[in-house]
């Protein structure tokens, strides 16, 4: 026998229908509903874009078999709300299916100092080892056992390195000790800035293979000062004269390639080179620097560029003319 049916309407004009006490089970209403209106299951079914299957367990009230039990709530109100049932009815029987939730039972209690001990030592204990770790390493690196000495820098016109060259009377006075003692001299240690690479500065010049880069450094150790021309580099007709005050690179090529002078050449040196081809002549440090060809001064300043000089000496007609390179 059908249950009695009640029929009212929300305030959308909805109409909502309670099946009553009487039916048993929430699938039985929605049964009674779906019948009360003329619906079939297949309809239901592509009204509601579900399966018919699943809608026939709605009605039978096996949710075990459902797939995807978390969606079971959203499938019986969309159906409930289809068919017009209560939606009272609705959650009811929503929270008849919901699993209670067991209570939370206080079994013992934890101090706040022990509470603050648990929650703090792991960050302690990391802050521990990184300071642990961390300081020593930057200890070591002010105390300087990670520095490297740099390189000093210098111009080409600053003063010579001090040459730690033994005296020329040292043999003498070798002889002389081994004859009667005498009280030892006080020898004065190298400072730390003279035993130090002394790099020139940047100048004009072309790259140096690596045969000519060792060049530089026998030239600068050479002996101080060389004032005879008898002693003349090269050989020819024409003459060239350089006076430097200051230490200074300078290069001296001959037409075929070959290199009467290059290097560093300390302050004081007065040197000459003949030849009877064209000469090409770089002074790095032009300042104070002289030069004459065959006798005849030449006007430095008019080939200098900053602190560079260069300039040619051409022959023509036998004559020696110092002219722009």
């Amino acid at each position: 026998m059908d249950p009695q049916l009640d029929v009212n309407a929300d305030e959308g004009g909805r109409v909502l229908i309670d099946l009553g006490a009487g039916t048993t089970g929430f699938g039985a209403r929605l049964r009674a509903a779906r019948e009360a209106r003329g619906y079939t299951i297949e309809a239901c079914g592509q009204a509601l874009r579900l399966p018919s299957r699943l809608l026939r367990q709605l009605e039978a009230g096996e949710y075990g078999g459902i797939d995807y039990q978390v969606y079971l709530a959203g499938y019986l109100s969309k159906y409930g709300n289809h068919l017009g049932v209560d939606p009272e009815a609705t959650e009811a029987e929503l929270a008849r299916l919901t699993p209670r939730q067991p209570e939370l039972v206080v079994t013992g209690g934890v101090s706040h100092s022990r509470y603050l001990l648990e929650r703090y030592v792991t960050a302690a204990t990391y802050v521990v080892l990184t300071a642990v770790i961390v300081v020593p390493m930057v200890w070591l690196g002010v105390r300087g056992t990670l520095d490297r000495d740099m390189p000093r820098l210098a111009p080409l016109d600053a003063a010579p390195v001090a040459q730690q060259d033994a005296p020329a009377g040292a043999s003498s006075t070798a002889l002389a000790s081994d004859a009667a003692p005498a009280r030892p001299a006080a020898v004065s240690e190298p400072r730390a800035e003279d035993q130090q690479p002394l790099l020139a500065s940047m100048a004009m010049f072309p790259p140096l293979d690596r045969g000519a880069a060792r060049a530089p450094l026998a030239t600068a150790a050479a002996a101080p000062v060389v004032d005879d021309a008898a002693k003349a580099q090269g050989q020819g007709a024409h003459s060239l004269s350089l006076s430097l005050p200051s230490a200074s690179w300078v290069e001296v090529t001959a037409a075929d390639g070959s290199r009467l002078e290059y290097g560093i050449l300390p302050a004081g040196t007065q040197k000459s080179y003949r030849s009877d081809s064209p000469l090409d002549v770089r002074i790095g440090n032009a300042t104070g620097a002289q030069a004459s060809v065959d006798g005849q001064a030449v006007q430095i300043d008019a080939f200098r560029r900053a602190n560079v000089a260069r300039f040619r000496v051409d022959i023509r007609d036998g004559k020696a003319t110092p002219v722009s390179n």
